[in-house]
């Protein structure tokens, strides 16, 4: 099984990601890919990644990796990929048809995958061209995600709403 969380900053989708991996999973312990690079030195970045460790405590076998989280699913388990927004940014200088690749390639993986995304297609079109871009893979590798998941929720106050 395939689903996608998808919501704005804050929304609650990381969390209810958490809860559907856990059920997906049963008795076994779920992976989370935690998708950021922590080469940039951000210290708001590491408050949020110390606020997500706490959340999932031990319930999970965490796997950092930011640009081939393909290398690590296995037939049979569960994974959580909190987030793919993080992985998009780690892979700009990419050409979108590989990161496409990597996409289509995790959804026909034999596993349970919960995928998360934020929402950063509402606003303005950016000023500069790497937001410019940024924002289009976004909205292009959510909607490739969209059709190939199973389940698709969108978030919002921590309330998923089922799109699919």
């Amino acid at each position: 099984m395939k689903i996608l969380y998808y919501g704005g900053q804050k929304s609650g989708k990381s969390l209810l990601a958490e809860q559907k991996a856990l059920e997906l999973a049963k008795a076994q312990k779920p992976y989370y890919i935690a998708t950021y690079d922590n080469s940039y030195g951000d210290t708001e970045m590491h408050a949020r990644i110390k606020t997500h460790r706490k959340q999932r405590k031990d319930r999970f076998i965490t796997i950092e990796e930011p640009l081939h989280p393909n290398h690590y699913v296995q037939t049979g388990g569960t994974y959580l990929i909190d987030c793919m927004s993080m992985w998009l940014f780690n892979t700009l200088q990419q050409p979108i048809e590989a990161v496409m690749q990597e996409v289509e390639h995790l959804c026909t993986k034999d596993a349970h995958i919960v995928f998360v995304l934020n929402d950063v297609s509402s606003g303005i079109i950016p000023i500069d061209g790497i937001s410019r871009d940024y924002v289009d893979r976004s909205g292009i590798v959510g909607q490739k995600l969209a059709a190939l998941c199973d389940e698709v929720y969108e978030v919002k106050l921590g309330i998923a709403l089922r799109l699919k």
